[in-house]
């Protein structure tokens, strides 16, 4: 009688690490969004607003496909080329983190997805850019998501920063010498320089503001090391008629002394990105801007989704 309770005792144990196992191998499903902390640049009244991507003009389902001449310095030489910059709003769930497939879901929540790409051709061979910015649609200065990869003869590399709302996770895999494979903690309360053209369409312009903002030095490039982290400093001014072909917002962006950015937008909605200058010769003009849909929209899934969720985008 005792065997049969012990051996019926194991048998229920076991089932019972069977089933905890099972539950630990499913990825947990979180439906509400993490609580962020405080970050004095997104406070109501400051600098930028809030609701600047809540706008109807971003339920229309297309996107904003702006392309610019652009100039970046690679081995010392200015190199021209065609640099196009994608916006458009999705659908991402909590899960996987990425835009969802299905739209039923209990853990969707909509972002706006900022790509920007470019191939610049050099002596040898060329380079190719391509970074995926995410934004909460309601949060267009905390930036929810980065990835950004470098590809060329000599390698590739790729860098991915993830908010977990306490800090950013930024994952990295180089082929540079001292630098490979490996993960670190980066401060939350931040800008990134990859991130201005979309964050500074979101300024209270008229009021003009002035402020200092830490800013992450620039992640489209081919190398992962320890990113520096600039005090700088930002102002909004009124464009000289000169400087762009329509009316426009000029905002200077110090990252120090020596490094300062400058960029123009439209006064009117949705601001648009005119022309940008960098310190190390990254420059852009705009050369046209269009709102299509870009990816195809052929599948019968397709066809049945909401307006702005293609098979692929």
């Amino acid at each position: 009688m005792r065997c049969i309770t012990l051996v019926a005792a194991g048998a229920w144990l076991s089932a019972s690490l069977i089933a905890c196992s099972s539950d630990a191998d499913k990825k947990a499903v979180p439906t509400a969004a993490p609580e962020f902390l405080d970050n004095p640049l997104t406070r109501r009244g400051g600098p930028f607003r809030m609701q600047w991507a809540m706008n109807p003009l971003w339920e229309d389902g297309k996107a904003e496909v702006a392309t610019y001449d652009a100039e970046r310095v690679i081995y010392g030489e200015p190199r021209r080329f065609q640099y196009t910059l994608i916006t458009v709003k999705e659908e991402f769930n909590y899960q996987y983190n990425v835009k969802t497939d299905n739209y039923q879901r209990k853990d969707v929540f909509p972002v706006m997805k900022v790509n920007q790409f470019c191939s610049i051709a050099t002596n040898n061979y060329p380079y190719h850019f391509l970074t995926s910015l995410f934004f909460r649609r309601d949060q267009p200065v905390q930036l929810h998501k980065l990835t950004t990869s470098s590809q060329e003869w000599c390698g590739n590399t790729f860098k991915a920063i993830t908010d977990d709302g306490l800090q950013y996770q930024q994952q990295y895999n180089s082929y540079w010498d001292g630098q490979g494979a490996g993960q670190r903690a980066l401060r939350h309360d931040v800008l990134f320089e990859d991130a201005l053209s979309y964050t500074l369409r979101s300024l209270r312009f008229e009021e003009q503001p002035a402020f200092e903002a830490p800013v992450y030095e620039l992640q489209q490039t081919s190398k992962a090391p320890v990113p520096a982290l600039y005090k700088a400093q930002v102002k909004v001014e009124d464009a000289l008629t000169a400087d762009t072909k329509e009316p426009a917002w000029r905002v200077r962006v110090a990252l120090t002394d020596q490094k300062q950015n400058v960029y123009w937008f439209a006064k009117a909605y949705p601001n648009l990105l005119l022309r940008q200058t960098s310190w190390d010769g990254r420059n852009l003009w705009l050369k046209d801007v269009k709102r299509y849909a870009y990816w195809p929209q052929t599948t019968p899934a397709a066809a049945t989704a909401p307006a702005d969720s293609a098979t692929a985008k």
